[in-house]
């Protein structure tokens, strides 16, 4: 589940205003499925006291990032509404992973796959070449197996597949097979996530099982950690 600030930044962040972050904090109160707050469910969530926060929703209300109703509760304003229409616009799902996959090729040199589930089978949407020469050769566009190899397990895992493979995959957050899709070849996964944490996809590694090796695993937990962020997964 993603979690949410419970606590006012203690102080600004780098090069910031520490009253900007604490008036973002106020923002970053509302979780999925809220409607609205009160001002003592708002202090619980912040850490801010009544009258700091009382100043910084006066501000926040002026720009129409909250409002508040008739009940004296508050809710998101419509120019939230606003932005997250700007930003689904301009929203570019190959601008956000195709830098981490490189940045992922650059640090293990083997190759980087942006899975995604299409029916019951899972559709390469994305792939960065690894620099050597002995790889795998499969490109955008290509379908594969959900029921074999890493990709398609961590897929199937965070789906719902049941048996004690999943869960370990769902317990460990990734996972980490040798010969599974082909004798030869070795794969890393681990899921990426959007906002509301429902399953956007996989990050793969993909190697020669000769070169196989568990010290990729947290590389490739970073990407997908890294996208999952810039998805709006908290």
């Amino acid at each position: 589940m993603p979690r949410y600030p419970t606590k006012a930044p203690e102080r600004a962040s780098a090069d910031g205003v520490a009253a900007v972050d604490r008036a973002l904090s106020i923002l970053g109160a509302f979780r999925q499925g809220d409607r609205s707050l009160t001002l003592n469910e708002l202090a619980a969530r912040t850490g801010l006291v009544k009258s700091t926060l009382l100043r910084l929703l006066a501000s926040l209300i002026h720009f129409a990032l909250i409002q508040r109703d008739p009940e004296g509760r508050y809710t998101l304003g419509p120019e939230v509404a606003r932005l997250q229409s700007i930003y689904t616009r301009s929203f570019s799902l190959e601008s956000v992973v195709l830098p981490e996959l490189r940045a992922l090729v650059d640090r293990t040199q083997e190759s980087a796959v942006y899975h995604v589930r299409q029916g019951e089978l899972r559709l390469v949407l994305y792939r960065v070449d690894s620099p050597q020469p002995i790889r795998d050769h499969v490109n955008v566009g290509d379908v594969m197996p959900l029921d074999r190899g890493a990709g398609g397990r961590v897929l199937s895992a965070f789906a719902g597949a049941e048996g004690n493979l999943y869960d370990r995959i769902r317990r460990e957050g990734a996972v980490a097979v040798v010969g599974d899709r082909s004798p030869e070849l070795a794969g890393i996964a681990a899921p990426v996530f959007k906002a509301g944490g429902a399953l956007a996809g996989a990050v793969t590694l993909t190697m020669p099982a000769s070169r196989f090796t568990p010290a990729h695993m947290d590389p490739v937990k970073d990407t997908a950690r890294a996208i999952s962020r810039k998805l709006g997964w908290a």
